[in-house]
């Protein structure tokens, strides 16, 4: 099967210093994808190379089985058949609405233009906006304009560059799931960049994390979070803190809060200094139980409070506990281990290793 899209060892520079590193990624239907990353990490650059604006010094990159880019050898951006929407929109202040949206359809027939406007307004719900100016709508109104100008020449597949970042939290991830209907919905393809997590599960099927310009993991935002490969991306996604322990003779985890079941990976033996990732949801709340922690912080979050506890050695959890259990600052509460997927590293490695229950 041709993939949908195809990035192999990829290099781009900027002479002397290499941006990106031997990435290479694989989306094997029109999906939605997501590269995450801190800034500086690359991902924007990489986004331009897909779009046609960086040429590459190594590897290449195919759409639909057909050839973008190689070294020496770029097919211009505009035949490629993808959109993109930009960071700061690039709206235009002294076109209407409809305008805007139909600005990109050189070649087409007035009556045509018009047809694909309409239905791309009100695939937006945009429609009785048609004749307002970009300054006369909301913020989130003109995301939704920029992605029908985006969408407007029926592209292949959407590239989009934090689109959203200039948005609250609550209209971003709300906005992104939009998106990611009418792309699903329109049979089109989508890759954002972004370094919100949030908005990456929001939007994303699968997510890649870059660091320094290179992917780190390329997988479901569920795999990224239960079984990273690497220590940077543990502490990336998600929550969690390394909890010091060290490799027993079955394998199990011997930590501060006892035992950790896992089959033992490839490369460990009894004996090993390890980590293992402990995430909020780790972390049970159990009077019942004869750990107990003291209470250092806590921040309400409505249905719960994230709690950080402070254990004996000084080590710190965190744990997610009914906001019904209100506990005060300085107060030990009974907690017990409930880990399902075992991730570990040695200490002071990058790379990791996973273990579930039942591996």
């Amino acid at each position: 099967m041709t993939p949908f899209l195809d990035l192999t060892d990829i290099d781009i520079a900027y002479p002397p210093r290499r941006v990106i590193e031997n990435v290479s990624l694989r989306m094997d239907c029109a999906g939605i994808g997501c590269l995450l990353g801190p800034s500086g990490c690359g991902k924007t650059t990489l986004l331009r190379a897909i779009a046609g604006f960086e040429p590459l010094q190594r590897g290449s990159i195919r759409l639909r089985g057909v050839e973008l880019s190689r070294p020496g050898w770029t097919l211009p951006p505009e035949q490629r058949r993808i959109g993109m929407m930009f960071q700061d929109l690039a709206l235009f202040p002294h076109l209407t609405v409809a305008d805007n949206v139909g600005f990109g359809l050189r070649g087409w027939t007035t009556a045509e233009r018009r047809a694909r406007v309409h239905d791309l307004l009100r695939l937006v719900g945009l429609d009785e906006y048609a004749r307002r100016y970009p300054h006369q709508i909301s913020g989130g109104q003109q995301q939704r304009v920029a992605l029908a100008r985006a969408l407007a020449p029926r592209p292949g597949l959407l590239l989009l560059d934090e689109p959203f970042s200039s948005l609250d939290v609550a209209l971003r991830e709300g906005l992104a799931r939009e998106i990611r209907a009418i792309l699903l919905r329109e049979g089109i393809g989508g890759l954002l960049v972004s370094h919100d997590q949030f908005e990456a599960f929001a939007f994303a099927d699968e997510i890649g994390v870059l660091r320094k310009g290179r992917l780190l993991q390329w997988d479901s935002a569920y795999n990224l979070y239960h079984r990273p490969v690497d220590r940077f991306v543990a502490d990336f996604i998600g929550q969690g803190v390394l909890l010091p322990g060290r490799v027993g003779e079955d394998g199990r985890v011997l930590t501060e809060l006892g035992e950790v079941d896992g089959a033992l990976p490839a490369g460990y033996a009894p004996g090993d200094e390890v980590e293992v990732l402990v995430r909020p949801d780790d972390v049970i709340h159990d009077d019942a139980s004869p750990l107990s922690a003291e209470v250092a912080e806590r921040a309400f979050r409505g249905a719960e409070f994230l709690y950080t506890l402070k254990l004996p050695s000084g080590a710190r959890l965190l744990c997610l506990a009914s906001s019904h259990h209100n506990h005060a600052l300085g107060q030990r509460i009974g907690i017990r281990l409930d880990i399902d997927h075992r991730v570990m590293f040695r200490r002071g490695s990058g790379a990791g290793a996973v273990a579930g229950r039942n591996d």
